[in-house]
């Protein structure tokens, strides 16, 4: 039939800001649609991280020690800057403490899945940026409920060790598994393989369609200020984590790399955690997060992508 079907699919997946901008206008005018499914965005949350480990092997791992330098910096940027920068421009524009919650949230997570693909795209380093992901994802488990408390325990009631429980349960143990399925029998999961960023792509649109649909009316109180907020946290991030591996004398491709690893994050398990320890406004941060890191992802490697690697 001359029809492939896996190109399709490759592109079905790297238009997800316009799916996420589609649904979520939908959920926005029609939020009985979406508000139902809010019990299942845990699941389907800790499915996308299987698929992360279904991507991975044990040899991935052992990559972080062979080139540790640039993995290190990424953690550090990751795990410094968008904390502190989710922190203070909440104080800046006086976000409500619910609001503020969420951005903490989104600003302790680990980096997004997407930023392998917008590596890829940016002409990057994409398996330094597999390597990020997976580190940061793994100290996410307590790096994410720790600095939580060190931003919000004055004005909220943060359970470190719930928080980490709900980490390892949605994150750490899926990825584990789907990692060592993958390593075990990874020749006979192939054919399943190029589905996995086409069913990650559905269920992240579908959870944030559910969180906007949950939070419509709020959304439309205060979208302009979240909204400012948001492309401001992810700006902070993209911009600090390019130039402070530049002045430290990082060629170009790695700078790339790790200024999309730092500036998208994980913004899916920061809606699950905020649904779970916190209220459905605390998740609105990491919905809207989710579809505007990767426009402005998207943008950044359409520029990067032009230019010189020298």
């Amino acid at each position: 039939m001359g029809f492939c079907l896996f190109p399709m699919l490759a592109l079905i997946t790297r238009l997800f800001p316009l799916w996420a901008l589609l649904l979520s206008t939908l959920a926005l005018l029609q939020p009985g649609l979406f508000t139902p499914g809010s019990r299942y965005i845990v699941p389907l949350l800790t499915c996308i991280m299987f698929c992360m480990g279904m991507t991975l092997t044990w040899e991935d791992f052992r990559a972080v020690g062979k080139r540790p330098w640039p993995v290190v910096l990424a953690l550090l940027l990751q795990y410094s800057i968008m904390p502190f920068a989710a922190w203070g421009i909440s104080m800046l524009l006086h976000l409500s403490p619910e609001l503020m919650v969420g951005m903490v949230l989104v600003g302790t997570t680990s980096g997004g899945t997407a930023s392998n693909v917008i590596a890829y795209l940016a002409k990057g380093n994409v398996a330094l940026s597999i390597t990020c992901t997976l580190a940061s994802t793994l100290c996410a488990t307590l790096m994410l409920p720790g600095l939580s408390w060190l931003y919000l325990h004055q004005m909220v009631a943060v359970n470190v060790l719930s928080m980490m429980q709900s980490v390892a349960m949605i994150v750490l143990i899926p990825v584990v598994f789907g990692t060592g399925l993958n390593s075990l029998a990874g020749k006979r999961l192939k054919r399943v393989q190029p589905l996995l960023p086409l069913f990650s792509v559905i269920a992240i649109v579908v959870i944030i369609a559910i969180i906007v649909a949950v939070n419509a009316t709020k959304i439309q109180s205060m979208g302009p200020l979240l909204a400012l907020a948001i492309v401001l946290h992810n700006g902070t991030g993209l911009l600090f984590g390019y130039t402070i591996p530049r002045l430290l004398r990082q060629d170009r491709v790695t700078c790339r790399t790790l200024a999309i690893e730092v500036g998208m994050q994980n913004s899916g398990l920061a809606v699950a955690l905020a649904l779970k320890h916190f209220s459905a406004a605390a998740a609105l941060p990491g919905a809207l997060f989710s579809v505007w890191h990767n426009i402005s992802g998207s943008v950044a490697a359409a520029f990067w992508s032009k230019q010189s690697n020298d």
